[in-house]
Order: structure tokens, then sequence, then C-alpha cells
């Protein structure tokens, strides 16, 4: 259980490694999806450094004419 809770330490010290270097802890975020992308990097962060390069593509719906 040590090992466990070790290993997720590392990851999110790296995920804040990786924000921090993307220039996220500059200021304040100034919106909730600026919050988010800086959690998001935070926790997918070290996937980048492995060589995954995750990417999310999302299609919004268009407003009603």
């Amino acid at each position: 259980m040590k090992f466990v809770g070790a290993l997720i330490v590392i990851w999110l010290i790296i995920g804040g490694v990786a924000a921090w270097q993307r220039g996220y802890f500059g200021g304040a975020p100034g919106s909730c999806a600026e919050a988010g992308t800086v959690a998001v990097t935070i926790v997918a962060g070290p996937l980048n450094y492995m060589g995954v390069n995750p990417q999310i593509t999302c299609e919004l719906p268009q407003p009603s004419q």
C-alpha cells in the first residue's frame, strides 16, 4: 500500500512539473476551463514524458438558428 501511495505522489509531482513548464502557475486561473486544464495537465502530464502524447478532441454542439 505504501508503494502505491508513493507512486501516486511521484506521479503528481511529475505532473506538477509539467504544468509548471507550461507556465500554468503564474497566477490564479481566470475561469473554470483554465483550472480544468491545469488539473488535467497535472494528472496526465507524466504521460507526455513517457511518449504517449494524449490528445483530447471533442465536438461541441452548434447553437440553434
